[in-house]
């Protein structure tokens, strides 16, 4: 006996399934999922609220406080009225033998059960303290329906937490258990309102309600229909219930007030996107001086979700193309690494990397431009540029470093279009990139800090930071400088017009077939990532970063409020430095100068390759040597050059650009290279190209372009050895070759000769 005694009462009570919850940061409910079982079964609770605690006590065992499990005052009075009716009118159970009842599936109520009952309860108050009993019955007591546990019952019912619970509302949930359906709505109404008065009596009568307490109370309503449950976050909830299969209570940093605004923002967003074919959104905030997450839109909210268009799909989390939201990264490494500076100049030309020939979103050129130019108008052609100096290999395992974990290719595979949208990556790993930034360029000298750390959602998960990465203060401050240089969308352009507007710094992103779109900003205190497009995969026209994306992205800013001022310069880790103010490379001594910042820790070294010292004659209108013209009638000028393919296209939006002045007569004969006399400015070598197709349908044409040393050379055109026409002054050959490859020649009249190798492929409507 003494060893079934011992052993009578499980290790596990409620060998039970329970409801997923997502809570705020103040311990508001998010979102729930109903138990395996289809039950409202919320984890159990951490303490009972002296509210309920105080009513259940009063109406279901007086003496819990005082017993040790079994009432035996209570379980003498019931044998006797028991024995007086010839029938059970009353069971004596403590709620301890209640808790012990609840664990075995309510049995059948008989003598044996009651006497396994009262032994159980014995022990379990043996194992257990009271508070923890209580615990146990307020989480498991029936309450009506599919309804189970005091804090699903307060969430159904009265739609909050059982703490903030009237004393109304305590006492009906106390007296509820004891027969749950009274609670059916339009049924059994009055019955339960007596219950529940008569306990309110109890408590006016031994003074724990005052009488304005007690009258209060008796004049409260009882609830109607159950509400429905908070579906504030329910893609957040559904990702980590796939991480957790086991029902429990999620404790987020979450805030549910900002959470309910981005919800009403995103489906009016969604709705208008719909409209355009756009089906799905994704919205995501972080704290950057904490990495805690303030709000988390994981997809278009929707009651109903429609499996069709990707409704139910966590988008966060998932990784799409990123378009051209890494650049702000790798200008970021390359400050770091010494080898650019915000003002060098990168070139904007055609160019053929081993087939691959990047094009710029507007299908401009604009010869060369500076690295922050490049950035802020998000030019691809330099930052492909760019990567192939910095390489693929050291900017990806960079990428990985900072947590892109979907980034599992090799650098070959990606190769230099890994900078454009050739790899993947989630909202997540994106904005969780650009808080770190951030957070590094806010950094003062006294509270250095990690680089990377994770962002923190849970209180109790990704909370831990550890170093993977560096970076500067100086080199992240000036990649949030040049990203403020964006321009916005709409209105939203003339912002700084308005005092009332607030600064930002972000990127946009449009991947491959218009079917990701992308915006992400930050300030000192709050990095917001955006991202629309259809789950499926679906390309849309029209579907840009700019133009889908950005306009949530502001207004999602507009929500926020705004502590602190604009990242401060950390002149504490900047060095000052003289550069040409043409091309921003370090001086030569030939160029007008001015100086700019950069990271202390930097080796940049570049002397300028674009200005040089010429010699023109008396008139200043020819280049002249010593060998053609006495040095006392020489005049020295310093000139700022560019590479001939570059310079055609500079000039055409640099008006004060100026070539180099030609050489006089009787100094050219040894001067000119057949390398400087003609350069072919497109097609490069292997260039791959597509005819357009006009707006009658018709095949289009493409445009050669070559630059000679003098623009009246008449140049001599041939393609696959056929000639094709002559050129003055104005160097472009309009052709439409057909598919396949041909080779293109171009003779000036010095007999100075380039030809490349190109290839016309067909256009899917010629297929």
């Amino acid at each position: 006996m003494g060893w079934w005694y011992f052993y009578s009462l499980p290790t596990t009570l409620f060998a039970t399934t329970h409801s997923h919850l997502l809570l705020d940061r103040n311990g508001r409910l998010l979102s729930a999922h109903i138990a395996a079982d289809g039950q409202w079964r919320f984890p159990e609770l951490e303490s009972v609220p002296d509210k309920f605690a105080t009513a259940l006590i009063q109406f279901e065992d007086k003496r819990f406080q005082q017993h040790s499990g079994v009432d035996f005052l209570a379980l003498a009075r019931a044998t006797y009225d028991n024995l007086r009716e010839q029938r059970i009118v009353s069971g004596a159970s403590t709620l301890s033998m209640q808790v012990i009842r609840l664990s075995r599936g309510n049995p059948p109520r008989t003598l044996t059960e009651k006497g396994v009952e009262l032994l159980r309860a014995w022990r379990l108050e043996s194992r257990y303290s009271k508070d923890e009993i209580l615990k146990r019955y307020a989480s498991h007591a029936p309450f009506g329906g599919n309804v189970v546990g005091l804090e699903a019952a307060a969430w159904r019912y009265f739609a909050r937490s059982p703490e903030q619970l009237s004393w109304a509302e305590s006492a009906m949930l106390a007296v509820l258990p004891n027969n749950p359906a009274l609670i059916h709505p339009g049924r059994n109404r009055e019955r339960l309102l007596a219950k529940r008065n008569r306990l309110l009596n109890q408590l006016f009568t031994q003074n724990v309600l005052s009488k304005l307490e007690y009258e209060l109370a008796v004049a409260e309503p009882l609830p109607e229909a159950p509400h429905l449950l908070p579906r504030l976050v329910p893609h957040l909830l559904d990702t980590l219930a796939a991480q957790h299969p086991d029902g429990q209570r999620f404790r987020t940093t979450l805030d549910a007030n900002l959470q309910q605004q981005l919800n009403t923002l995103a489906q009016r967003s969604g709705e208008q996107l719909a409209l355009e074919g756009v089906q799905n959104l994704a919205i995501l905030v972080l704290d950057n001086r904490t990495f805690e997450v303030m709000a988390y839109v994981g997809n278009r909210p929707d009651m109903a979700y429609n499996v069709e268009q990707g409704h139910a799909i966590d988008m966060i989390q998932r990784p799409r193309s990123t378009g051209s939201t890494l650049k702000p990264l790798l200008f970021a490494d390359m400050i770091e690494q010494g080898l650019i500076l915000p003002d060098s100049l990168v070139a904007d030309v055609p160019v053929n990397y081993s087939g691959f020939s990047p094009q710029n979103y507007n299908r401009h050129y604009h010869g060369a431009v500076s690295a922050r130019e490049a950035l802020a108008r998000s030019l691809n052609i330099p930052m492909v540029n760019l990567l192939s100096v910095r390489g693929v290999e050291p900017f990806l395992m960079q990428l990985r470093q900072l947590g892109f974990s979907h980034l599992t290719r090799s650098a070959r595979d990606y190769g230099l279009s890994l900078i454009l949208g050739g790899a993947e990556a989630s909202l997540w790993d994106l904005s969780v990139a650009y808080a770190n930034l951030a957070n590094r360029a806010a950094q003062d000298q006294q509270h250095q800090q990690t680089f990377w750390q994770q962002g923190r959602m849970l209180l109790a998960d990704n909370a831990n930071t550890q170093q993977i990465a560096t970076l500067s203060t100086a080199s992240a401050w000036l990649t949030i400088d040049s990203l403020l240089e964006v321009a916005r969308p709409g209105d939203d352009g003339y912002w700084e017009k308005f005092s009332s507007s607030r600064k930002v710094a972000w990127k946009t992103g449009t991947s491959y077939g218009q079917r990701d779109a992308w915006a992400i900003g930050t300030t000192p205190d709050y990095t917001v990532g955006v991202w629309v497009g259809n789950a499926a995969g679906e390309g849309r026209a029209g579907l840009t970063g700019t133009q889908s994306a950005a306009p949530i992205l502001f207004n999602t800013f507009s929500l926020l409020p705004s502590n602190r001022g604009w990242f401060q310069r950390p002149d504490w880790q900047m060095s000052k430095v003289e550069v040409c103010r043409d091309d921003g490379y370090l001086s030569n001594g030939a160029c007008e100068t001015k100086t700019v910042y950069m990271p202390l820790s930097s080796h940049f070294a570049r002397i300028t390759p674009y200005h040089q010292r010429i010699h023109l004659d008396a008139s200043g209108q020819w280049r002249v040597t010593s060998d053609c013209e006495a040095v006392a009638n020489m005049q020295t000028r310093n000139w700022f050059v560019l590479p001939p393919d570059q310079a055609d296209y500079y000039q055409q939006f640099h008006a004060d650009y100026l070539p180099l002045p030609p050489w006089r007569a009787d100094c050219q004969s040894d001067i000119d290279s057949q390398q400087d006399a003609l350069t072919l400015v497109y097609p490069q070598d292997h260039t791959q190209i597509y005819l357009p197709r006009e707006l009658d349908g018709k095949l289009g044409q493409t445009i050669f372009r070559a630059v000679p040393s003098r623009p009246e050379t008449l140049l001599y055109w041939h393609l696959d050895n056929q000639f094709i026409g002559t050129t003055q002054t104005f160097h472009q050959q309009a052709v439409q070759p057909a598919a396949g490859k041909h080779r293109l020649t171009v003779v000036d009249e010095a007999g100075n000769r380039v030809e490349r190798e190109f290839e016309v492929l067909v256009t899917a409507q010629e297929k």
